[in-house]
């Protein structure tokens, strides 16, 4: 590795930027493929499929905090990554911080090689393709590159106070109420956070989730959004809905 890359490697680990794993491996976030998905796919102002998604995007509108809570399919992490990215481009931010859980589906996927980043890759894909979907490539990368949009695991907000920025918190439901507490608290001036999970899908051990608790407890604030989205909010193929519905 030349001394410029080993410079700029180290440069992003200090500022947490959490990209650079993909610099030498097979696939990469904003490789070409996604840009292929976007120009057929993209739209430049997304529409609510359903009255639920109608509800949450106004509430991102309104509210500083919003709860997104409901089953998977009903478009949380999308619609929220999309209002983020309407915000910077709007010039309302001037970052974009997208946080999750270092947390496995269940199943342990053992040891892996390479550096902090390199490890979290696997955990930030989704976030990636939300960005590239809604942003394309080139941009999404210039903004990794440069800070504007940061993506890093829920260990690495402590202690930070998020100004000026769009926060999304993915996959809540894997954070205990411990880390809940902590995360929602690093709302800073002029931000908006939106909170993402499905309390029914933790893959955590039972009763250490946060999210349902963190949620019935907000609800009772009239100036945070706690929007419960439901099976016929989800937007995936039909089946979901239907397995959802009795498993």
């Amino acid at each position: 590795m030349s001394k410029k890359s080993r410079k700029s490697r180290n440069s992003n680990k200090e500022n947490n930027i959490v990209h650079t794993a993909f610099d030498n491996n097979d696939w990469h976030p904003m490789d070409d493929e996604i840009d292929g998905r976007r120009d057929q796919k993209y739209v430049k102002n997304i529409k609510p499929r359903s009255d639920g998604q109608a509800a949450l995007m106004q509430a991102i509108d309104d509210y500083a905090l919003t709860m997104a809570i409901g089953p998977a399919g009903t478009g949380k992490t999308y619609l929220a990554i999309a209002k983020a990215a309407e915000a910077l481009e709007k010039g309302q931010v001037e970052r974009i911080i997208l946080s999750r859980p270092a947390m496995e589906a269940g199943e342990s996927i053992g040891f892996l090689p390479g550096d902090m980043a390199e490890k979290m890759a696997p955990y930030l894909r989704p976030l990636y393709d939300s960005l590239g979907d809604r942003m394309g490539g080139k941009k999404v990368r210039q903004y990794l590159e440069d800070g504007t949009i940061e993506i890093a695991p829920i260990g690495f907000m402590r202690g930070r106070t998020l100004n000026n920025a769009f926060v999304v918190i993915d996959e809540a439901q894997n954070c205990t109420y411990g880390q809940m507490k902590m995360i929602l608290s690093r709302l800073g001036w002029h931000s908006t956070m939106v909170v993402t999970g499905d309390p029914g899908q933790s893959d955590l051990l039972d009763g250490m989730s946060g999210l349902a608790n963190i949620s019935d407890r907000l609800d009772a604030l009239d100036n945070i959004a706690v929007c419960r989205l439901g099976d016929s909010d989800i937007v995936r193929h039909p089946l979901v809905a239907d397995m959802l519905g009795v498993i």
